[in-house]
C-alpha cells in the first residue's frame, strides 16, 4: 500500500505547481482522495479532497479558486494544480485516501503518502 507525492519545489508568488500522488496496492477507485499540508511549526490541514468518481470536489477556502484537484482512476494517480500561489501556500504536501468518503479530517484518513515540500518565495 502506497502514496507518492512528487512535483514540489521552489517558485515565486504568482507562479503555478502541479502535484502529482501516485498510487499503488490497494484499490484507489474506491477511496475518496485528498491534500493536505502541513508548514513549519503549524498542524497539518485540509487542502482539498475528491470523491471516488471525481463527482465531488472539496476546497479550503484560503485556496478555494487557485487549487484545483482532480484524479485518474485509471493511471491510478492523484493530482493538484496550484495557481497564483501565496508564500503562505509554503508547506510539506501529503496526499491520503479515505475508504469511508471525503471528508476533511485528518484522523478521517486511511493512507498517507510521504510528502513533498512546496515553498513560495521571491
Amino acid at each position: 500500500v502506497q502514496l507518492q507525492a512528487s512535483g514540489g519545489g521552489l517558485v515565486q508568488p504568482g507562479c503555478s505547481l502541479r502535484l502529482s500522488c501516485a498510487a499503488s496496492g490497494f484499490t484507489f477507485r474506491l477511496y475518496a482522495m485528498h491534500w493536505f499540508r502541513q508548514a513549519p511549526g503549524k498542524e497539518r490541514e485540509f487542502v482539498a479532497g475528491i470523491s471516488r468518481s471525481s463527482g465531488t470536489t472539496s476546497y479550503a477556502d484560503a485556496v478555494k479558486g487557485r487549487f484545483a484537484i482532480s484524479r485518474d482512476n485509471a493511471k491510478p494517480a492523484l493530482y493538484l494544480e496550484m495557481h497564483s500561489l501565496k508564500p503562505e501556500d509554503t508547506a510539506v504536501y501529503y496526499c491520503a485516501a479515505a475508504y469511508r468518503g471525503l471528508g476533511r479530517r485528518a484522523d478521517n484518513m486511511d493512507i498517507w503518502g510521504k510528502g513533498t515540500l512546496v515553498t513560495v518565495s521571491s
